[in-house]
């Protein structure tokens, strides 16, 4: 039971349903609360609805607030009301705004930070990669890594497990019936869904002895692009075609479009630095944990995999 004042969930996407749905039976009552805008608060959405009404069916307190909008004082004035802040907003208010929710935590006085670091593992993948959004996140860990008042702790994820099947990343391309390896078919890549961040985050706030101020890796799975390939044909049937994106081809192809987010993430992941660890040495497996595989994954998914099948 994590014991203190209470804990914000900033974001109730696919990774904030899945921290609180976790943090929940861990939090005394009225102990858990989630930051959403105003517009999320009042919208008329089915699937927004029914995510307010699991909210607050779990006992969630709501708070409005607009991480991009509002300044960093304001921010830092609704986190002090807490003790734990969890940031599971992702890159979609644009450049600046993990640096300022970083800033406005720091500022605020609470007592724990988890920020949205939920990836890769940018030390290693250092400044200046093709993905410019990654040296934020260096960033923030410089803010942190600066101060001694609030404790922190990253969890570094690997890839989301779904994105590497998203048709629009173009990896695991069905409809074309092959399998595209960024950079080699022998590159690894760290994978970990959404439900396994929420509930192996919530393990990490809750361990005994205390984890702070350090980056704790978790995983899935680590898998090459040939294992994943291997796994498409054991559920599919057949064979798909592996083609391996080399690194001068995807660097090429992200010069000539150099603001498309998709070229910016094969080219990093292409380049194999930072984005695949030993599942053997993560959290999880030394804590026994179970955890999603891909291959797990495919068969909880084999009917949408196969709609994609052209």
């Amino acid at each position: 039971m994590i014991q203190h004042h209470g804990t914000l969930v900033l974001g109730a996407g696919q990774l904030g349903m899945a921290m609180l749905r976790n943090l929940a039976p861990r939090v005394a009552t009225g102990q858990l609360s989630v930051l959403l805008r105003a517009s999320t608060v009042a919208s008329n959405d089915p699937a927004k609805q029914r995510d307010l009404a699991e909210l607050r069916a779990l006992g969630i307190g709501i708070v409005e607030g607009d991480l991009a909008q509002q300044s960093c004082e304001a921010l830092a004035a609704t986190f002090r009301h807490h003790d734990t802040v969890v940031s599971c907003t992702g890159f979609v208010g644009g450049p600046g705004v993990q640096r300022k929710i970083a800033r406005a935590a720091l500022d605020s006085g609470i007592k724990r930070f988890v920020p949205w670091q939920f990836g890769v593992d940018y030390d290693l993948i250092g400044r200046g990669s093709p993905q410019d959004l990654f040296d934020e996140q260096l960033d923030v860990r410089d803010m942190l890594r600066a101060q001694r008042d609030t404790e922190w702790i990253i969890v570094s994820t690997g890839m989301f497990t779904s994105f590497l099947f998203e048709p629009a990343f173009g990896v695991v391309d069905l409809a074309a019936n092959s399998v595209n390896a960024l950079g080699s078919l022998d590159n690894a890549v760290t994978l970990t869904t959404a439900e396994d961040i929420g509930a192996l985050t919530a393990e990490v706030l809750c361990a005994q002895p205390r984890i702070a101020n350090q980056v704790v890796h978790v995983a899935g799975d680590t898998v090459t692009y040939r294992e994943v390939a291997d796994a498409v044909d054991g559920l599919l049937g057949g064979k798909v075609t592996r083609r391996e994106w080399s690194v001068p081809e995807l660097m090429r192809l992200l010069e000539s479009e150099p603001d498309d987010a998709m070229r910016k993430y094969r080219a990093v992941f292409a380049k194999g630095r930072g984005v695949a660890w030993d599942k053997a040495r993560t959290f999880n497996a030394e804590r026994g944990i179970a955890v999603c595989t891909v291959e797990q994954w495919l068969c909880l998914h084999k009917d949408e995999m196969r709609s994609l099948r052209r």
